[in-house]
């Protein structure tokens, strides 16, 4: 493993474990701010959409200024933003940070995700693998912390955010080298002629937005599904731990078993496990059938998270490495609006459970069609990459 990716790792752990607002940002705007449930929501509806373009800009700036400045505007951006957000008194205020927040609080991961495309490409695997691992226990520390100090008041929980911000810059100062292939032709190349022309990245592009709406839709539905089970919000919080904690546990066993598979396989087996996991989820009863659920779909949550990067890093132009990588985390972002939309409606239908079970069925079908184009894709020369179809 290289000192950029153990630098890297302790960058996104220090962002993540410091990332402690936006898990209690409801809370904070009802109670503190005294928001109706309604424009906290359109609150964090407007974070939520800073989010979605700062996945666009991380990746354009990672190919226009570079890998180490983007993750350094970024966290300083989300410092200043989140103070602003912590300070605004007015709804309109309050709805300008939440936004600023979005779109700087995102723009490191682009840029690191780019930063390690530019690894070779034998090493990019276990490199993504770490950075996910070191993500979740962050997020794991994050959520154990964050339920602590929200006792000490919600503007307590501001100032660390901040702070961690201001740590994690400082690491990518000291720590983190650049990245960026050399040449002013590179940070040049228009992205949209080329993705028009390349079929296989709109076709993986469609099925990681299917994929993230599915998977993130159970973070609305399961605590909606657990309560109408009458079981109560400890017991949520219990099961929904089972995840961070499988993380942690089996990512790192995962890379080793996984890494020399066929990337293509491994997706869609997964995707295959998330729909399941979702789809006895929405019939489940009783702590232990939900517990069994969250279990099924974190494996296939992290066998997406050990070919994701590197899939995504093998289909991009080297001197659209950023860009390319700023639309992969987009799929994310649009699951994560559409997935509690799309969920919560189609439980109140009653047809929750059986969509998840034909979603993952039809994901996993998507996955192994697009398998022998990534292939011919992996094994052609970069300069070839350019404007490649399906």
């Amino acid at each position: 493993m290289t000192k950029l990716t153990w630098s890297l790792a302790a960058t996104y752990f220090v962002g993540r474990a410091g990332g402690v607002v936006r898990s209690f940002l409801v809370l904070y705007l009802t109670q503190e701010k005294h928001l109706s449930p309604t424009s906290a929501g359109a609150v964090v509806a407007a974070l939520g959409l800073g989010d979605i373009g700062s996945q666009l800009l991380g990746g354009w700036l990672g190919d226009r200024i570079g890998r180490r400045n983007t993750m350094l505007v970024g966290f300083v951006g989300a410092a200043l933003a989140l103070a602003a957000l912590g300070s605004a008194e007015s709804l309109p205020e309050i709805w300008a940070a939440a936004v600023g927040v979005g779109l700087t609080i995102e723009l490191f991961r682009p840029a690191g995700s780019a930063a390690v495309a530019d690894l070779p490409a034998r090493q990019r695997i276990r490199a993504f693998g770490l950075l996910f691992w070191a993500a979740n226990l962050g997020f794991s520390v994050a959520t154990v912390t964050a339920g602590v100090l929200a006792r000490y008041g919600y503007g307590l929980l501001f100032w660390i955010n901040v702070a961690a911000s201001l740590v994690a810059a400082l690491l990518v100062w000291l720590l983190v080298p650049e990245t960026r292939p050399a040449g002013p032709a590179r940070t040049r190349q228009p992205l949209l002629p080329v993705l028009l022309r390349d079929r296989l990245m709109l076709a993986m592009l469609a099925i990681h937005v299917g994929y993230f709406t599915v998977f993130l839709q159970t973070f609305t539905t399961l605590p909606l599904l657990m309560t109408a089970d009458g079981l109560g919000p400890s017991a949520y919080g219990a099961v929904l731990a089972l995840n961070g904690i499988a993380i942690v546990v089996l990512q790192p066993v995962a890379v080793r078993l996984l890494a020399g598979r066929d990337g293509s396989t491994v997706s869609a087996v997964s995707m295959l496990l998330v729909g399941a996991g979702a789809a006895l989820g929405a019939v489940s009863h009783g702590t232990a059938g939900f517990a069994v659920s969250v279990l099924i779909w974190t494996l296939g949550q992290i066998g997406i998270a050990v070919r994701f990067g590197d899939t995504f890093a093998d289909l991009a132009p080297a001197e659209l490495r950023g860009r390319y990588m700023g639309l992969a985390s987009t799929t994310w972002s649009v699951g994560a609006v559409l997935g509690p939309l799309a969920g919560t409606a189609l439980l109140d239908l009653g047809v929750l459970g059986p969509f998840c079970a034909v979603a993952g069925i039809a994901l996993f079908a998507a996955a192994r069609a697009l398998a022998p184009a990534l292939r011919r894709r992996t094994a052609a020369p970069d300069n070839d990459r350019e404007g490649a179809v399906v």
